[in-house]
């Protein structure tokens, strides 16, 4: 579970979120929307305490992110926007070093790499070079890297930004499989994503959550299916907010 309570954070003073609170349960997926300079981002950085709030707090499954700091990122698995990868390593080699690193019982490596390989799809190219990988099948390396110490929180910045159909498809499946044992936020600006794997729907403007509901709702507000008029609707209505 993901509590967050009354976030704020200034940058000098510039207040990019303002008192965002919010919660996300075990089995849960939420997408969380917002146009460019919504605080989305910063939101996203705070939730896995890449950067400290101003005030307010965010507990991860009970843990502070701000007292608890390394308790709390332990039950966090967390894909950034064009994560990182190390090319001139295979697939397994990259995964087994994941492992290593994160300080995991060396007996259980090879059992917990493959299954996270059969989990994300990837035992094709498992002992392929990530370089030469497909867009998303990197994509694919990079969930199952934030999935190898099976946390119980997973935060997805943009998880098929760039992807083909199909390979979106495929992450998306993945997505919802995982759906059933863990809590999930997703940042993402396509509604269609929204449609296919949140059950809810954060949307931010300013700094301020402004919608909090169902995709079904927001995609009703929305008749022509794009993002941007839902986007429009809401700053026009800033008074709202």
């Amino acid at each position: 579970m993901i509590i967050v309570e009354s976030l704020c954070k200034k940058f000098d003073d510039f207040p990019a979120v303002k008192n965002v609170s919010f919660q996300v349960e075990k089995g849960q997926v939420l997408g969380l929307l917002g146009p460019n300079g919504a605080g989305k981002s910063t939101t996203m950085r705070m939730l896995t305490g890449f950067i400290s709030p101003t005030s307010g707090d965010v507990h991860i499954c009970g843990d502070s992110i701000l007292t608890e700091k390394e308790k709390a990122q332990a039950h966090i698995g967390y894909v950034p926007e064009n994560a990182p990868l190390y090319d001139e390593m295979d697939v397994t080699a990259f995964l087994e070093f994941i492992y290593d690193l994160r300080g995991l019982d060396l007996n259980q490596r090879l059992t917990r790499v493959q299954e996270i390989l059969k989990l994300c799809a990837l035992q094709e190219v498992e002992f392929q070079k990530i370089e030469t990988l497909s867009k998303g099948y990197k994509r694919r390396v990079s969930l199952a890297q934030a999935l190898i110490h099976d946390p119980r929180v997973l935060i997805l910045d943009e998880p098929t930004d760039g992807l083909d159909p199909n390979q979106k498809h495929e992450i998306r499946k993945v997505i919802k499989n995982l759906a059933k044992e863990k809590t999930i936020v997703i940042s993402t600006h396509i509604l269609e994503e929204v449609d296919a794997v949140c059950d809810r729907a954060i949307i931010m403007s300013h700094g301020v959550i402004c919608f909090d509901g169902t995709p079904a709702t927001l995609k009703a507000q929305s008749p022509t299916g794009k993002l941007d008029d839902v986007f429009r609707k809401i700053t026009a209505a800033e008074e709202r907010c």
